[in-house]
């Protein structure tokens, strides 16, 4: 087995290595990938739990200095809080001066405080307005501290590029031009790249980005797995052109916005600032697609690391069967695509001849195949060698449940499994998985022909369209049984 250890980290080093004239002024001296980036929904909930919890310690704070009744005390935090996401408190916008944050968090501290001391006021109206004081006092001291202690945390995050989203333009129009000396003046996104199929007209850069190449050379371009968005600009009149690069752009599993060149000034202005703070709306999201990322993060790390627990003799069992069985390593390492067509190492136990190791999934397994070892047919047919990849779980590349990562150029009836579908790609849309709902529904072991392809892709495209945390444990049920073996499956 060839020593590609360090292959998950080819990229990002290339992109290290790359001379400072060719990143341009937008692009940090090393790449974070997308699945290592931070979530800013995940990020923005974390600081409410945070400013929850010093307000609460504010109400304790400001009851020792004077009795304060239960409206007020458990009361007060609760508006507050609510205040703060009303008025954008957690849009975490750097442009946002220090005077008007420290203004906004007062106001809402206030705001709180009197509503609850006017609710006390109505029920006993001995309470003294001084009670009111005090907690507004305590609550804007602590709030002070929280967003003083989440300025610096985001600081830290976007200098280490974890947070700082990463754009890359087609179209190296005006529009394109505005964005990116906007993005050089408020240092909100980095801007990786441009292409264009005028490269001739357009030049090697634009605004100092550099440019790519052709629209073309985008689709499997080694930069897209660091990308969080894709961003259009073309004359709005050009519907023709919108349509074509839409359709070119297809097979990209990475979203897509339109920044029309040529509208008015002002229209323009709150376009591109829209496509700057698409990360800071992020974070401003819908509270169910963060819990669920986050509740799926939970279940990934505590079913890995129970099963690896509780399975570690039976792994060790297997591992002993594959070394007394045939010569060679225990384990089989495959580059395949995950999360935004990132490349990583999958983790399997190998089932194969060493000498008939396939890296590229050249050819699909099938019945009775003579590559295949005595103990490799079992572990294979009762899914044992799967399991490894319990470690790329704990590790975030893959999750428990998702579309199952294919080889790289993965041959499927001749052809290249990854071409015969269009929208191939959108299935890495997610992280991979060690079961799915493809898996679930039939579609498990080698798909022989073009029209497996499309089946396995259909499926993964219906899971990711309905992902849910009731879906994944219903998947994961489901998926028992077949620990046990599949007679329908090659394996």
């Amino acid at each position: 087995m060839p020593d590609d250890t360090g292959a998950h980290r080819a990229i990002a080093d290339s992109e290290s290595a790359t001379p400072a004239h060719r990143r341009g002024p937008l692009r940090p001296e090393r790449l974070q990938s997308v699945r290592n980036r931070v979530s800013g929904a995940g990020l923005a909930r974390l600081f409410q739990a945070g400013d929850t919890a010093g307000l609460i310690l504010a109400s304790l704070i400001a009851s020792q200095l004077m009795t304060l009744p239960e409206p007020m005390w458990l009361g007060a935090p609760a508006l507050a809080l609510v205040l703060l996401v009303a008025t954008g408190a957690y849009s975490m916008n750097t442009r946002e001066r220090l005077r008007r944050r420290l203004g906004r968090l007062l106001i809402a501290a206030a705001a709180a405080g009197g509503g609850a001391g006017t609710v006390c006021g109505l029920i006993d109206p001995t309470f003294p307005a001084i009670g009111c004081a005090a907690w507004v006092a305590a609550a804007s001291t602590a709030l002070f501290a929280t967003h003083s202690i989440w300025m610096l945390v985001l600081r830290r995050l976007r200098a280490l590029g974890q947070l700082t989203p990463n754009l890359i333009i087609v179209g190296g129009t005006a529009a394109a031009q505005r964005l990116i000396r906007r993005a050089l003046k408020t240092r909100d996104v980095n801007i990786l790249g441009v292409f264009d199929d005028r490269r001739e007209r357009v030049g090697p850069e634009v605004c100092g980005v550099p440019v790519l190449g052709k629209t073309a050379d985008l689709i499997d371009h080694r930069i897209l797995p660091y990308v969080d968005r894709i961003v259009i600009t073309v004359p709005p009149k050009a519907s023709a052109r919108i349509a074509q690069l839409l359709e070119r752009l297809a097979p990209i599993p990475n979203p897509i916005s339109l920044l029309l060149d040529g509208e008015d000034e002002e229209n323009e202005a709150k376009a591109v600032g829209r496509i700057a703070d698409f990360d800071l709306m992020h974070v401003a999201g819908a509270a169910e697609r963060s819990g669920y990322l986050l509740a799926k993060r939970v279940l990934d790390l505590t079913l890995s690391v129970v099963g690896l627990i509780i399975l570690a003799p039976l792994m060790a069992a297997v591992a002993i069967a594959i070394r007394l069985d045939s010569p060679g390593p225990i384990f089989f390492r495959q580059r395949r695509h995950g999360y935004m067509n990132e490349e990583f190492l999958v983790w399997k136990f190998r089932s194969m001849r060493t000498e008939a190791t396939d890296h590229k999934a050249a050819r699909q397994v099938t019945a009775n195949d003579d590559r295949i070892t005595r103990v490799g047919k079992f572990i294979r047919k009762t899914s044992l060698d799967e399991l490894p990849q319990i470690l790329n779980i704990i590790t975030g590349e893959m999750s428990i449940v998702g579309p199952r990562p294919h080889a790289i150029g993965m041959l499927s009836g001749g052809a290249e499994a990854s071409k015969l579908v269009e929208t191939y790609a959108h299935r890495h849309r997610i992280k991979p998985g060690l079961t799915g709902w493809a898996a679930v529904n039939g579609s498990r072991g080698p798909v022989d022909t073009a029209e497996d392809v499309r089946r396995r892709v259909a499926l993964d495209l219906e899971y990711v369209e309905r992902q849910s945390f009731w879906l994944d444990v219903s998947i994961i049920l489901r998926t028992a049984p077949c620990l046990l073996g599949d007679s329908g499956a090659v394996r």
